[in-house]
């Protein structure tokens, strides 16, 4: 089993920024990408992007392409979601995601993070 607990969620005004982390545990040595997905009220959860853990290649929704960033640190086994440039359309609660492969899927993440909520004004 995979845990993943996600922090950094909090309100901000529509241009600012702010960082997720997402900490796995558990038996870490099964995940091969790690996720970064979003849900809106009244929404589905959606793609935000994911990167793999072992080339740190990343990928991500068209929605965020050039305001979000996805980084790991190895040394602290934790993934960043860098949020730049916030619009009130990005408020939903993020949640990261263990997968076996890195894929906008989000069908393959077999474990999941608790969420946080992350709020832009306008």
């Amino acid at each position: 089993q995979v845990q993943l607990v996600e922090s950094g969620g909090g309100l901000v005004q529509a241009g600012g920024s702010l960082r997720l982390s997402c900490a796995p545990s558990g038996r870490t040595f099964s995940i091969y990408a790690t996720g970064w997905f979003r849900q809106a009220p009244g929404k589905e959860r959606e793609f935000v992007g994911a990167i793999s853990w072992s080339s740190g290649g990343t990928f991500y929704a068209d929605s965020v392409k050039g305001r979000f960033t996805i980084s790991r640190d190895s040394a602290k086994n934790t993934v960043y979601l860098q949020m730049n440039s916030l619009k009130p359309e990005d408020t939903a609660v993020y949640y990261c995601a263990a997968a076996p492969a890195l894929s906008r899927n989000i069908n393959l993440y077999n474990s999941w993070g608790q969420g946080t909520q992350v709020t832009v004004s306008s």
